[in-house]
């Protein structure tokens, strides 16, 4: 089977550090490839993957500011559509703008929404709802207006962490620094436990940061900016905690699969697809708001982190999503 797998352009795929579509679209890939799958990776030039790579950019535009998105973005799709023939099956992981070409092109098509910027794209997913495939990374993102083929949690690559059972005393933030996230409220959390916190990710939102976060930094609050995969492990692993106290009905969350692959429990706001990926009492905690997440810092000490890296792994690793993901093709293509 010849598969197209389309990854955004923002980032380098695999991302260095931040672009969570980038690195489900890595994974997907390299998990494919591994299967016997004849796969080629649309995505930057400086991608990188064992199966082919077709590229008509060097860098993402987020790591290249000079270059126009869209321009890049419209080159990037339309590469891959003007080949669509030379494939069985296309797999979108770059939101909608594909879908528009898929009404063009005789190579089925299978989208996975890994979210909705706005209410104002949904309608058209409305429009390729009959003539494309959707697929969930949540039961939480499920939209009522659309019909689905099936939900695929996003999978990591187990090996890339390490388990600790033997934690620091410090609390975790890591992701964008942005009021979906919480970093703010994170912060608080951290003072009403009387624990250290460490702040990891990109700034998303300078005026967040600039008047919501950094006036708060001190040696028991330390921002240390966005952190590739080495130093994301060691971070994540010794952390007594991982923080997820978002504002936003959240589709997946990466980092809160990453955080129990290394045996860390996670408090979370019981939001969007939390209740999919925690455990609650097992691998961590879901709570309404700040005071509960506090008071359930002192809690953490009697979760198992060895429960919460195998409850990661049977759920959100590579070779299941790839296996998830091989079931559905078979549906679309009917063998």
């Amino acid at each position: 089977m010849k598969i197209a797998i389309l990854a955004p352009v923002a980032w380098r795929t695999p991302p260095r550090h931040y672009g969570p579509w980038e690195q489900v679209a890595s994974n997907l890939a390299e998990g494919l490839v591994e299967k016997g799958f004849d796969v080629t990776l649309f995505a930057t030039g400086d991608s990188l993957t064992k199966g082919q790579l077709q590229f008509v950019v060097e860098k993402g535009y987020e790591e290249d500011r000079t270059q126009d998105a869209k321009v890049l973005e419209c080159l990037h799709i339309s590469n891959l559509m003007e080949q669509s023939a030379s494939f069985d099956l296309i797999h979108n992981h770059f939101d909608f703008l594909p879908l528009t070409y898929s009404k063009l092109i005789t190579t089925p098509m299978i989208t996975t929404i890994h979210g909705f910027s706005s209410e104002k794209i949904v309608q058209v997913y409305q429009k390729y709802n009959n003539n494309s495939y959707y697929a969930a990374i949540s039961d939480a993102n499920r939209h009522p207006k659309l019909q689905y083929l099936g939900t695929v949690y996003n999978g990591l690559n187990t090996g890339h962490f390490s388990y600790n059972g033997h934690p620091e005393d410090y609390l975790l933030f890591f992701g964008r620094i942005h009021p979906d996230k919480g970093t703010a409220e994170a912060i608080r959390i951290s003072k009403q436990s009387n624990r250290r916190l460490i702040i990891a990710g990109i700034i998303q939102d300078e005026r967040y940061f600039k008047e919501e976060i950094e006036p708060l930094l001190n040696d028991d609050i330390t921002f240390i900016g966005a952190a590739g995969p080495e130093k994301r492990d060691e971070l994540i692993g010794k952390a007594y905690a991982l923080l997820h106290p978002i504002n936003f009905d959240e589709p997946f969350g990466l980092s809160v699969a990453e955080a129990m692959l290394c045996g860390t429990p996670v408090i979370a706001f019981n939001r969007g697809s939390m209740s999919e990926l925690i455990s609650d009492q097992v691998t961590g905690f879901l709570v309404k708001d700040v005071a509960e997440a506090a008071a359930m810092v002192e809690q953490i000490k009697g979760i198992n982190r060895a429960d919460c890296r195998d409850w990661a792994i049977s759920k959100f690793s590579t070779e299941k999503m790839v296996e998830d993901y091989i079931t559905l093709y078979h549906q679309i293509l009917n063998f």
